[in-house]
């Protein structure tokens, strides 16, 4: 199970809050993660987005946390960018505000992170790349387009099996502002919302 905070944040998610529009837009994944359970399959999930600094990196670390929640095994989630920046500092917090523990493991430019959800399960390794770098799988994945501007630029993800949009709204609108920290946990919840409802419809 994961860490008794996080437990508690993934049972108060509210799916029944999610539209139905939103539904059906979470819907191939839905399929995609059952077809891979039907057969005994290894489900790898890529989650990109523009910089891999935000929204991809929350998809990522929710859907293994929920994954791990629900024992859905052979899930494992990767993310990766149009180019590499970094983890943006305030996205690890929301993560934080939620009970996950990071460690950050390097100190360039684009540091590397040990991002932590359970006494039991691996951590999820946390940096910036591209989505094609050496790091996650180059064929059989479902690549899940976090962003708008990743999902229109980046026609073609070679290897994918799956190509799934699942965009949100940017919380780096809110840089700079008193709302920040607020936007981005508002972001993260909303995430893990909607990949709550996805694991939840998924049937042994």
């Amino acid at each position: 199970m994961p860490y008794p905070t996080i437990k508690i944040q993934i049972e108060d998610l509210d799916t029944s809050s999610i539209s139905t529009a939103r539904k059906e837009l979470l819907l191939p994944l839905i399929d995609f993660i059952q077809n891979k359970v039907n057969t005994d399959s290894i489900i790898n999930l890529n989650f990109i987005c523009t910089h891999n600094s935000r929204r991809s990196h929350l998809s990522q670390v929710w859907a293994q946390t929920i994954a791990h929640y629900f024992e859905i095994n052979n899930v494992f989630c990767y993310s990766g960018g149009t180019e590499a920046t970094a983890l943006f500092p305030s996205a690890a917090e929301a993560l934080i505000s939620s009970g996950f523990k990071i460690e950050k493991l390097s100190n360039e430019a684009n540091p590397v992170y040990a991002i932590t959800y359970s006494e039991t399960a691996h951590p999820v390794i946390g940096f910036s790349k591209t989505f094609d770098a050496d790091f996650n799988p180059a064929k059989e994945f479902a690549a899940i387009m976090t962003c708008s501007s990743a999902d229109k630029g980046c026609p073609f993800i070679a290897g994918a099996e799956r190509r799934i949009p699942m965009t949100f709204e940017d919380p780096k609108a809110f840089d700079n502002t008193p709302q920040q920290a607020e936007k981005y946990r508002e972001r993260s919840l909303q995430i893990a919302t909607e990949l709550k409802y996805v694991f939840s419809m998924i049937k042994d």
